[in-house]
């Protein structure tokens, strides 16, 4: 094993426990300054995050309409096409980001809305 190789698992190795220590250290400093602002830290943790689902299928059914949306218009629009040969997957990653996008503006919309209903109650 070469010097080159012998560094790949030392620098996984360090980048993971930086990594995990990072995470609790700012952790910990995010709860002491909690703390001193008087809130406490626990109440905090638990909270419940509403509509968390609808946010990850409104994501995927976006992004799932994109691909199959890619799809449609790569397989019948595009093949009579001069020099059309292959696929062309600027189609499929353009259309899943904006699908993607759509869903979760719908579902930022949705929050929205039960946020500002929430608020007049």
């Amino acid at each position: 094993m070469g010097s080159a190789e012998a560094l790949v698992p030392i620098t996984m190795f360090a980048g993971g426990f930086a990594m995990i220590f990072g995470i609790y250290y700012l952790k910990t400093r995010q709860n002491l300054a909690m703390i001193e602002k008087g809130m406490n830290p626990k109440e905090f943790a638990n909270r419940p995050a509403p509509y968390k689902n609808l946010k990850w299928a409104l994501l995927l059914i976006g992004s799932g309409l994109g691909l199959f949306l890619a799809y449609i218009l790569n397989t019948y629009l595009f093949m009579g096409m001069k020099g059309h040969d292959h696929d062309n997957p600027a189609i499929y990653f353009s259309l899943i980001a904006i699908g993607g996008g759509l869903g979760l503006f719908g579902s930022y919309v949705m929050e929205k809305k039960w946020w500002e209903e929430r608020e007049r109650k």
